[in-house]
């Protein structure tokens, strides 16, 4: 994953620039996570979780990170069709 991510500063003025640390990242990405996993389940699927989602979306990420921004779509663009296709796979594997 980055180490870290540049923000735009809110004040246009100046050209300060914040770096978010790693664990801010992770947890940005936590929350993108539950809030994918929130919309599945206001579709019907009850016991989906942020976990998941990332082991989902991050299958596809076997030669290294993304950018930020492929990553952010990754996630937010990921249908249901796709996820419990994955799930399904995961639980054959799993036997």
């Amino acid at each position: 994953m980055a180490k870290s991510l540049r923000a735009v500063s809110i004040n246009k003025n100046r050209n300060d620039v914040e770096l978010l640390t790693e664990e801010e990242l992770k947890s940005c990405i936590e929350d993108l996570c539950d809030s994918k996993a929130a919309e599945f389940r206001m579709y019907g699927y009850e016991d989906v979780t942020g976990e998941q989602v990332w082991e989902c979306v991050s299958e596809s990420y076997r030669r290294g990170w993304p950018r930020l921004n492929r990553l952010v779509n990754d996630i937010m663009s990921l249908k249901a069709n796709r996820f419990m296709n994955w799930l399904m796979l995961s639980v054959y594997k799993a036997d």
